[in-house]
């Protein structure tokens, strides 16, 4: 497979620093265009499924091209849609993508109530660039970083799961990554929820398997448990997918702890969820 051609505005070597610190900037060569253009990954899987992403064909408007390329501190945008042979995950998929796109401040299982299309999407990226040189101070050698990419984590029985990663950086100590499960019934052609998983009336259930695996995670941070939850409480998060040996429960930064911490991931066995969840989820 031959790749297309992704172009990147040009940035210092002092960004270029500022990238490897955060983990989430690539260093690639930079050019002072703006133009970003599609690279495409394919890779076949398992099944039925086959997956690709495409970059989105941005170019910063031509007053902030101008000022960057002079500057050398042009902003990082970096927004990829999924591709697979199964159009009715795309578009699940691609909406959530936009939604995240559009609003830049990620809100864990935030709900979609409209759908975005490619003028608001363009939109709300010129906003987010030339808000660094409104923002910043003119010899500023920071860097704005936009970031939004589906990746395909696997497939369990009739489920295909996906992930979406994010990252926001406008300045300060770290930027704010934000990462979201999806979940994919073949059969039913729908995104599938923890709801959908649970057998009625094991909420209550589920929820002390999973505040178990807090109290588990916690022993791996922090000696006292009981004065750790003081200060991060555990609270249930339906962000959630299914692996080849349970579930896992995906918490993003600051809610069950600090920064540092990362975005915690807390596991249930299938061996704990018999009876839990309907037998259809878990893994043959």
């Amino acid at each position: 497979m031959k790749p297309v051609t992704q172009l990147h505005t040009h940035k210092s070597e002092l960004s270029k620093q500022l990238a490897l610190r955060t983990g989430w900037l690539r260093l690639a060569s930079l050019l002072g265009s703006g133009v970003l253009l599609g690279t495409l990954s394919l890779s076949a899987h398992a099944g039925s499924l086959i997956s690709h992403t495409d970059y989105l064909d941005y170019e910063l408007p031509k007053e902030t091209q101008e000022k960057c390329v002079e500057r050398e501190n042009c902003p990082d945008i970096e927004i990829k849609y999924l591709k697979t042979n199964h159009q009715w995950i795309n578009a699940i998929t691609n909406e959530r993508i936009n939604h995240l796109v559009v609003n830049s401040k990620p809100t864990e299982s935030a709900p979609i109530t409209s759908k975005s299309n490619q003028a608001d999407v363009k939109a709300a990226i010129d906003d987010f660039v030339t808000s660094q040189f409104a923002d910043l101070p003119e010899d500023s050698v920071f860097v704005y970083n936009l970031m939004v990419t589906p990746e395909y984590l696997g497939h369990v029985n009739d489920l295909e799961t996906f992930e979406i990663n994010s990252y926001v950086f406008t300045g300060g100590a770290h930027g704010m990554p934000y990462s979201e499960y999806l979940v994919f019934d073949q059969k039913s052609k729908k995104q599938i929820q923890l709801a959908d998983m649970l057998q009625p009336g094991n909420k209550s259930k589920f929820k002390v398997l999973a505040y178990n695996a807090y109290k588990d995670w916690v022993k791996t941070v922090d000696e006292d448990v009981a004065s750790y939850e003081k200060n991060w409480p555990f609270t249930l998060s339906d962000n959630i997918t299914v692996t080849d040996k349970g579930i896992d429960i995906r918490y993003q930064h600051y809610v069950i702890g600090p920064y540092a911490y990362g975005m915690p991931v807390l596991s249930i066995p299938y061996s704990k969820l018999s009876g839990v969840i309907k037998p259809r989820f878990i893994a043959k």
